[in-house]
């Protein structure tokens, strides 16, 4: 037993979503920052290494020299896994080849830049036999596990209606023109791909539904709208849904919508009831009942699902939030990759996390949505 070693590409200074990779790493004692190259500037990268407290000859100038150098090190020296923290369209070349020398990897979604390149990559996972977790945040929180399970278990009977909105207002203007480099990127469709808003934050919504429903998407009908002038990509989108079930659903993202934070929610009917949960409001789940009173469900409690209770970390009434919803995704694909170093079988609560299939369906999502947007007929299938 010993710490996975993590090796880091992205996530230099000034990187949003690489300090709350290795904040999530590091929650439960599992992981520890092992080497990186964060900057696709070299000088960057081993300033922002250095700066993590790394010794040197951890600071990679690139991708290619950190892959190449920990591979030829004995297997207790080297990293065992990747996290790859950039822009869409720079993870796929680092994730084949970390798959190609051995290194295990954790992906920032959407997975890649098209749904091609999202096959190729889960060809390679299959080929090596290695683990890929991708980071879908929202599948972390114990009450969506808690939503899930239920579900799982028949507790509302064969569900009938999905309704997940995922609301923000930060792109309401022209953000991207005014330095801002996290709208420049997901603005411009060489870094981000074919879709901005439904790229960005509608493939949440998407694995949201498909995560607590236990469901598949097989057709859909997009209104796709780029809202701020002189925009590349959308901004804005409703799509009507159907599940592999006869459900129906709605699925609403926008990043124009004003005044809104990250609103994500997500309504599920079945025969028997409903349920009800808000990422803003994480630990509670509301839970309403055809011929009985609702209930509202917290996080912590004894009452709650293994699988709940299995991603829980503190009592009850204290907050459990993002950090750790992220952290979750960490640790079990942590535990899973110490099973298999211990020639052991993961449990199935090691195994809850978002793999490279969760990678392709998204980029499937994206690249069905915006051809609906385009098309003038009612219902498209959902293509993979």
């Amino acid at each position: 037993m010993r710490k996975l070693k993590m090796g880091m590409i992205g996530g230099g200074k000034n990187a949003f979503i690489g300090a709350v990779h290795r904040i999530a790493a590091n929650i439960d004692g599992l992981i520890e920052l092992h080497c990186g190259a964060f900057s696709s500037n070299p000088e960057l990268s081993i300033e922002s290494g250095q700066a993590l407290f790394l010794p040197k000859n951890k600071c990679y100038g690139s991708y290619e020299e950190m892959i190449t150098a920990e591979a030829q090190l004995p297997p207790n020296e080297r990293m065992d896994f990747v996290s790859i923290v950039t822009p869409n369209h720079a993870h796929f070349a680092p994730a084949m080849m970390a798959l190609d020398y051995g290194f295990h990897v954790v992906l920032d979604k959407p997975m890649t830049l098209t749904l091609e390149e999202a096959k190729q990559l889960a060809q390679k996972v299959k080929e090596t036999g290695l683990q890929l977790c991708l980071t879908h945040t929202y599948s972390g929180y114990p009450m969506v596990k808690q939503a899930k399970s239920m579900i799982a278990d028949n507790q509302l009977g064969a569900i009938r209606k999905i309704m997940v909105e995922y609301p923000q207002g930060w792109l309401s203007t022209s953000f991207e023109k005014e330095g801002n480099k996290q709208a420049a990127w997901r603005t411009d469709p060489s870094k981000s791909g074919i879709s901005g808003c439904m790229g960005d934050i509608g493939t949440h919504a998407a694995h949201l539904a498909e995560y607590i429903s236990g469901l598949k998407i097989t057709q859909l009908c997009a209104d796709i709208n780029t809202v701020v002038a002189n925009r590349r990509l959308d901004d804005d989108g409703n799509v009507l849904l159907k599940f592999d079930n006869g459900a129906n659903g709605i699925l609403v993202a926008s990043q124009i919508a004003a005044g809104e934070e990250n609103s994500l929610k997500i309504k599920v009917y079945g025969e028997k009831g409903g349920l009800e949960w808000h990422q803003m409001a994480p630990n509670t789940l509301i839970v309403k009942w055809l011929d009985a009173p609702a209930q509202i469900y917290r996080t912590g409690n004894g009452y709650v699902s293994s699988i709940a209770a299995f991603n829980s970390r503190i009592p009850s009434g204290h907050p459990e939030g993002y950090l750790e919803a992220f952290a979750n995704l960490y640790k079990n694909f942590a535990l899973t990759l110490q099973a298999q170093l211990e020639g052991k079988e993961p449990t199935a609560e090691m195994l809850d996390f978002p793999t490279v299939s969760d990678g392709v369906r998204g980029m499937a999502f994206i690249e069905n949505v915006i051809a609906s947007g385009r098309s003038t007929q009612k219902w498209t299938e959902f293509k993979i």
